[in-house]
């Protein structure tokens, strides 16, 4: 799916009246009770909103004690009390991956409230569309620094506190568009392509310390940086729910709908439990059927 298609789909049913009232809700993960994550301490980067913040809520859920970041302040907060209202322990620390000292600091403050490192889920990223000749240096560092380099720096500051614990696992979150994409995303595809041969190289560099480290590859997902790359977020909320659950269903292979968060931060906790041992510097992929599509 391009945002691309999706700003000219959405134009199209505006232009044409956007009928509401449609179809299916994708089912809801829930922990079903589960509590694999008692008392871990895990870290979140790219947390106040979309994939990152339903994950903080999971692993709350979960038993986790839950650091996390991200530039607004306002959403981190919200977050937060809205974990700690349902009996979870989470703390938010504004912190942008593109500052090392910012990462630094969010991961030693972190370890120093919670008293460890177990689990860190490294899932900050952004977009941004044109094609590559459009593209400012600024926008492909833009890019490429808070996808790619920022996962480098989140791991380099969360390793040697596992080392020295003995142990842990690193999620870090890629795109269906590292394996199969479309025209007017260079430097996204090229950052989360990128982020698999760091994943597996540190998986190699760790394993004999007991860190597994694996990549989370999720299809398109009803987030707002979907909705910002293809200028819907003006869009009232119903219709634009509507028009993406019209869109996916004739242009999404597969499943013909959306990810939702929840579901892809589900299997980012699947991917962080102690259930797979055997598994580091694997590429998952859940995308609903997209990559399967010829």
């Amino acid at each position: 799916m391009t945002a691309s298609g999706l700003a000219v789909g959405a134009a199209a049913g505006l232009a044409g009246g956007v009928a509401l009232g449609a179809d299916s809700n994708p089912p809801r993960p829930e922990s079903g009770g589960q509590r694999r994550f008692e008392n871990k301490v895990v870290l979140i980067t790219g947390a106040t909103s979309g994939i990152g913040a339903a994950a903080a809520r999971l692993f709350a859920a979960e038993g986790a004690r839950v650091a996390f970041c991200g530039r607004r302040v306002g959403r981190g907060q919200a977050v937060e009390r809205e974990i700690r209202a349902a009996g979870g322990e989470a703390t938010f620390i504004r912190a942008d991956v593109l500052v090392e000292t910012e990462v630094r600091d969010f991961v030693a403050e972190a370890v120093r409230r919670y008293n460890g490192l177990d689990v860190a889920f490294n899932n900050a990223g952004i977009t941004i569309q044109k094609k590559l000749h459009e593209y400012t240096a600024d926008d492909f560092d833009r890019v490429v620094g808070t996808n790619l380099r920022g996962s480098f720096l989140a791991m380099k500051y969360q390793v040697p506190h596992m080392i020295r614990s003995g142990g842990g696992t690193i999620v870090v979150t890629s795109s269906s568009n590292a394996l199969a994409t479309d025209a007017n995303k260079a430097a996204y595809t090229a950052s989360k392509r990128a982020l698999v041969g760091l994943v597996q190289s540190a998986a190699l560099d760790y394993a004999a310390d007991g860190i597994r480290v694996n990549t989370l590859i999720p299809g398109t997902t009803d987030t707002e940086l979907v909705w910002r790359a293809a200028g819907l977020e003006s869009m009232p909320a119903d219709a634009r729910q509507v028009f993406l659950k019209q869109w996916a269903g004739s242009n999404v292979p597969g499943l013909g709908r959306l990810a939702t968060a929840a579901e892809i931060a589900a299997f980012a906790l699947t991917l962080a439990s102690p259930e797979h041992p055997y598994l580091t510097g694997a590429q998952l992929v859940i995308d609903g059927g997209k990559t399967a599509h010829a």
